[in-house]
């Protein structure tokens, strides 16, 4: 879902008030009412479920009804006990043996590989401090508990799993549109021609799939690269899909191939109006080979502490606190590594298999790099807020941002990055959002970074 041939195909402040309160168990519709839902007890309500106990939802007919009964089944088969559950943020996350994900037994991996270090850039930017900002850590790691007393946390050798219900996969027509990105529907890829001094500047049509495209403000750079990093500031805006991500990306057409993540907001899929953290890959140009986190037998997670597709304590005001992390993504021995970083130091994640890009480019580098914003809708709504919802020009304390953009030079464990040139692209009305460059050598503390967002609208493409 990002452009195609965009950058391809694509001192302390006030603390904000905390938009995050311990959820309410409400009970997934698909495994009982009331009371705490034990993974065994939801097991066998997916292993008992019939068409006709779920016709009422989106789900186009029994013949995906039950490729999605069977997906659940298909990927919790084999994980044994589950001795620790907890909800956050409406979600159950249930601790599964690390060594007995879904993903290292549906892909026939044997062993976990080892964690390389993470990147760092070459050198400071020039020009002074950037304004101070707070870095909001994972749940996982306050020693929170849910409403029923649960700890908020996974023991070591375990890791996070969002529970996969049928009142999520449900709500999607088939189970392919639950693994793609935004609105029910294939994203819309932008097509781009080359200038004269071999640059990518000039837009063709946009191609318009399903009910509504997808509209960007983005910057980005076609250069080799491993991989990149960024700290993304935190938001709520309001709409139906609004998302702050990086993209790493290669290949062209349907072998387009892409390693993605960052927060978005998007209640259809994550029944939640808070920006949740997520990953996706897609290594077919958005077609069959995608999804979003541990939806399906792709990332390999390693580390206990973060909860993907989850929101967070924080997020930042207007006027008041600025909250964000710092992602990066890394490819090193064969695998695409994701870190995370809150108020400490970088947490290797877990990593993408570059198994699963066959011989495409994504198996051996990306060519391009980008960073920003996208926003969809459905049908008859209006076009949703893109970052804090203000303008770019409003700047800090009101726009929404990314600094700290730099890009991984080689495949090894370690070593340094370079400060990303970004170029800007807008994919819609600038008054319903911009986005505003700011380049490492006049970019202070924060290197290279940019301003971007905007209110959205009724008419904005």
């Amino acid at each position: 879902m990002i452009l195609n041939d965009l950058f391809l195909s694509l001192g302390l402040l006030t603390l904000a008030t905390p938009s995050f309160a311990l959820p309410h168990n409400t009970g997934p519709k698909d495994h009982g009412e009331g009371g705490f839902i034990k993974f065994q007890n939801f097991i066998a309500g997916v292993t008992d479920a019939t068409y006709d106990k779920w016709a009422h939802t989106a789900v186009q007919n029994s013949t995906a009804f039950q490729e999605m009964r069977s997906h659940i089944l298909t990927m919790y088969d084999g994980i044994g006990e589950v001795t620790h559950s907890f909800i956050y943020d409406n979600e159950y996350g249930d601790c599964v043996d690390v060594n007995k994900q879904p993903s290292l037994r549906l892909q026939g991996i044997d062993h976990i590989a080892p964690t390389p270090l993470d990147s760092t850039c070459s050198e400071k930017g020039k020009g002074g401090q950037g304004p101070q900002v707070q870095s909001v850590d994972s749940p996982l790691k306050l020693d929170l508990k849910d409403s029923f007393g649960n700890v908020v946390f996974c023991r070591n050798l375990t890791i996070p799993f969002a529970r996969l219900t049928l009142e999520k996969l449900t709500s999607f027509r088939t189970l392919g549109h639950f693994f793609s990105k935004g609105n029910d529907t294939e994203p819309a890829i932008g097509d781009f021609e080359e200038d004269e001094d071999g640059g990518h500047s000039s837009r063709r049509e946009l191609t318009k799939r399903g009910d509504e495209p997808h509209l960007y403000a983005v910057a980005g750079q076609y250069t080799k690269n491993f991989g990149g990093n960024s700290w993304l500031n935190l938001w709520n805006p309001v709409g139906d899909f609004s998302l702050s991500q990086q993209w790493y990306v290669g290949g062209s057409g349907d072998d387009l191939q892409t390693v993605e993540g960052g927060w978005v907001v998007y209640p259809n899929k994550f029944k939640t109006k808070n920006a949740v953290l997520f990953i996706f890959y897609t290594a077919d140009n958005y077609k069959k080979k995608k999804c979003w986190n541990l939806d399906c037998a792709a990332f390999v997670q390693t580390s206990k502490n973060w909860f993907l597709g989850r929101g967070f304590t924080h997020y930042s005001a207007s006027g008041g606190g600025q909250w964000g992390f710092e992602m990066q993504w890394k490819l090193v021995g064969g695998n695409w590594w994701l870190y995370l970083k809150g108020p400490g130091a970088y947490e290797a994640v877990g990593y993408y298999p570059t198994k699963l890009y066959g011989t495409g480019q994504l198996s051996k580098y990306a060519e391009k790099l980008e960073y920003g914003g996208e926003v969809t809708r459905d049908a008859g709504h209006a076009w949703p807020q893109m970052g804090s919802s203000a303008l770019p020009s409003t700047g800090f304390g009101h726009a929404a941002y990314q600094h700290t953009i730099y890009y991984t030079l080689r495949d090894e464990p370690g070593g340094v990055g370079a400060w990303a040139t970004l170029s800007p692209t807008v994919i819609g009305s600038t008054s319903c959002w911009n986005i505003n460059v700011t380049q490492a050598a006049v970019g202070g503390s924060w290197g290279t970074h940019f301003y971007w967002g905007g209110p959205g609208g009724k008419t904005c493409n």
